[in-house]
Parts: structure tokens; sequence; C-alpha cells
């Protein structure tokens, strides 16, 4: 095997990890823009090796899927957090919580879900005045958590419920912020910082904890389950599959946890991980689609005139999809131009701007031996910006996922929602419902961003760095 791949010098304490802190995303760029397609450096104490190649990139994530694993930070916050959902799960664990949330997210399942997305979208619009100013980011993680929890947890959460949630974000994301000086100080010491997060932890527990409370008895009554018949109908684990019940996630993990295949701490674990990640991402990727279309008016009426025809049932006679009252998925589907759109507010800036793995054993990838335990980096923010895959890459251009120009392109130069066996279980029900906060907003608002040019700051995801402030005027 080859050398060692080249890299940037680090200083002997911290590494790079002053300068990844400084700017993530700068950095990266900058590193795979003078060393390749396989970048060594240092995090801290963490050697880390970033891959800037879509082939690299596959496979990790398909075809040697199976020599990798999640890397362990040296610190127990990630676990504290999320435990052992899904996202930070592995082995025979991730697999059985894997096959036992499986149903909550059949494709018939979520389509069944489009009348709870639309209605909880037009009751939040009902509290908008034309002529003020949001901060949509705000906004729509707020109606986001509602979706959420009503379409997985098969209840509804109060308005004090959403405001703890988003009080405690800001604690909880800032304990993910890059910071070098971090490893030399365990979680377990009371820094302000981990007393903040802690309490935060602790207040999403509890909110959790109460939406359990709110459900027992109920994980059998077919009536709890918000996709109604649809959702019934679709078969569950072994042991769910002879009756009709609900297959909203938390049903099917209380289920699973009367027969013994679950303890509270994963059923736990599993509800935080859904909260967290099923309501941040598709607000993410929302808010960069506003404050998008806001800046190219062309575009935006495009996507007016999608949102009209799908909240209207104005189609031609012909078109045996149209429908009268609320945009179903099949309306969803025929929004095509606003689904391009989507692709390239992800492309552009990616609610999950970098993925980690970690090799088994000693690995090869780009000519270069990458010892097992170091840290991989598979950067979304690097390969969807990068002028080898994309003409022009820094200009949002939602021409550029024509079949035609998409088809020229390595699969994994554009992968927001990961790949692989461990592919993102909520893609299909992110889309959905961004496409359907998309056609109500849109068919009643157009929103102008008033706020400074967009800049964005790295944690668990990637958030903007200040409010996204957006005039509201009816159409």
């Amino acid at each position: 095997m080859s050398a060692t791949p080249p890299g940037p010098i680090g200083d002997p304490l911290f590494g790079n990890g002053r300068q990844y802190a400084d700017d993530p995303f700068e950095f990266m760029r900058a590193c795979a823009d003078s060393y390749g397609d396989v970048i060594r450096f240092d995090l801290g104490p963490r050697e880390t090796y970033l891959l800037a190649n879509p082939a690299d990139i596959e496979r990790v994530l398909v075809a040697d899927a199976e020599r990798y694993r999640k890397p362990k930070f040296g610190d127990d916050a990630m676990n504290r957090l999320l435990g052992q959902g899904l996202l930070m799960s592995e082995g025979d664990t991730w697999r059985r919580q894997r096959d036992l949330a499986n149903p909550a997210f059949h494709n018939r399942r979520i389509a069944a879900l489009s009348e709870t997305m639309v209605e909880h979208t037009r009751d939040h619009l009902a509290d908008w005045t034309p002529g003020e100013t949001v901060d949509v980011q705000l906004e729509l993680a707020r109606l986001t958590v509602r979706i959420i929890v009503s379409a997985m947890f098969g209840a509804d959460v109060t308005d004090e419920e959403v405001r703890t949630v988003q009080a405690k974000l800001e604690p909880l994301g800032a304990r993910f912020e890059p910071d070098p000086r971090r490893f030399l100080v365990p979680s377990w010491v009371p820094t302000r910082e981990n007393r903040a997060f802690d309490a935060a932890v602790d207040t999403l527990e509890s909110v959790i904890d109460g939406i359990v409370e709110r459900r027992l008895g109920t994980e059998r009554d077919p009536a709890a389950d918000p996709a109604g018949p649809e959702g019934v109908a679709v078969r569950g684990p072994d042991g769910d599959a002879a009756d009709d019940l609900p297959m909203d996630l938390l049903s099917v993990l209380l289920r699973a946890r009367d027969r013994g295949e679950q303890t509270d701490e994963n059923l736990r674990d599993e509800l935080v991980t859904m909260l967290l990640a099923g309501h941040d991402t598709t607000a993410l990727a929302l808010t960069y689609a506003f404050y998008l279309l806001s800046n190219h008016p062309a575009a935006r009426e495009r996507v007016e005139r999608e949102a009209e025809i799908a909240t209207d049932g104005d189609r031609t006679a012909d078109d045996a999809t149209a429908t009268d009252g609320p945009p179903t998925a099949a309306d969803a589907r025929a929004m095509t131009y606003t689904d391009r759109v989507l692709t390239e507010s992800m492309r552009l800036y990616p609610p999950v701007y970098t993925l980690f793995r970690e090799p088994k054993l000693d690995v090869k990838l780009g000519g270069y031996r990458i010892p097992e335990g170091a840290t991989l980096m598979l950067p979304q923010w690097v390969i969807h910006r990068s002028p080898r895959w994309y003409d022009d890459p820094e200009t949002f251009d939602p021409g550029r996922w024509d079949p035609e120009r998409r088809s020229r392109r390595p699969r994994f130069a554009y992968f927001p929602f990961g790949g692989g066996p461990r592919h993102c279980i909520g893609k299909a029900f992110s889309l959905l419902e961004a496409k359907l906060i998309l056609a109500e907003v849109c068919s009643a608002y157009e929103l102008d961003y008033e706020g400074p040019d967009l800049s964005v700051r790295g944690s668990l995801t990637m958030h903007p760095d200040h409010p996204v402030p957006m005039r509201v005027r009816e159409r």
C-alpha cells in the first residue's frame, strides 16, 4: 500500500482542530482543493481522513459497508443524547431497531400521512399575518416538531412542549460545535456548557416521557395511527402481522417492549433520536429552500405555479391524479420542478454536511492505507460544491437535476441522506413533508428574505448562524 496521504500541518496539541473549528466548511473545501481525493489531518488526538471522491464514498457506504462502523469520539455526549437509537447503534442492535422501525416508514403509510402533514401546516400558517416578519427557521422547526410527533408518535404535542424543545436545542447544538479544547475536558466535568447540555437532555427526555405516558394503553388501537386504515394495513414486525394494529413508531416500540424486546431506555433512545433527527433536517432543508427562492424570483414563480396546482386540484381533464381537497402524496409527486428546487437546495446547503465512519480493520482507499480505528470524514459540503462534479457549483440551478444532466454525475456526487444499508430511514417522509409544506406556503404567500448574507455554522447539523427573517406577503 502507498504512503500516508497528504494534508495540512497542524500544531502539536490541537492538530488542525483550531483551523477546523474556525470554519469547518472552508477548511474541508480548502483541503480537497489542495490535496486531492484522500486528505489526512488531525482533529485533536484523532487521526482523520477526508474523502473527496464519490467513488471512495460509495465504497465506504455501500460496497464495503460491513468493514466500517460509526466512530466513537472519546466523549460520551453523543451517547448521553442519542444512546443506542438508530443513528448511533451498531451490529445486531441496529438491525433489530431498524427492523422494528421499518413499518412506520413504509411507503404506503408515509403516503397516507399527507393529510396529517397538511393539517398541521394549515393550522400553523393560520397564525401568520401578511406584512409581518417571521424567523422562518424557527417557524419551520416548530411546525416540523408537531408533524413528527403526530406522524411517528401518534400524539399531539402541546405549545409548551414545542417551546421547551426549541429552547433546549441551543445548548444541545452548542455541545457539538467544533472546539479543539473539548477533548481536554471530559464531559463529566461540571463546566457551564456541560451542565447546560445535561439539563437540556433531561428536559428533552421529560417531554418524551410525557408523550409516552399519554399514549399508554392505545398501542393496539388502530384509531391511534394518524395514517388511518392505510397505516394499520402495513405489515409489522413478527408478532404484529396478524392483527390490525397501529404502525406509528411509538406503538410499534411499545408493543416490542411488552414482548420483552425493548427496554424503557431503548424506547427513549429511539424517540429522542426520531424527535431530533425527524424535525431538524427537514426544517433546515426548507429554510435554505425559501432563502434561495427569495433570491431567485423565476424559480419561485415556477414553484408557486406547482403549489397552486397541488392545492387546488387544478389539473387538465385527462390527469387522473387530480384531486379535490388537501394536496396528497400523488400531488406532491407531480411537483417535479419543486423536487428539483429541493434537491438543489440540499446540494448547496446540506443539513447533514458530513458523515463519519471508522474502519474495523486496515483498508485501502484512493491508493492509501487507512488504519483501523481512524476517523473517516465523508463531507457532503465538499462533494456537493466541487467543480469536478458540477458546472458553476456555487450557482443555484435547479435545471442541473434534469434527468440527462443528472445522469452525467457519479452516484455519490450527491448524498444528503447518506447511502447504503444505513441510509436515512426518513428520506421519503422528509421529502413528502417538505413538498407539502412548500405547496401550502407558496400557494398563499411569498416570503422575502430581509437578513444579512446567509452564513452557517456546524454542529450535529448545519444551521444558519443568525435568524432568518422573512417578510410574509400575501399572493
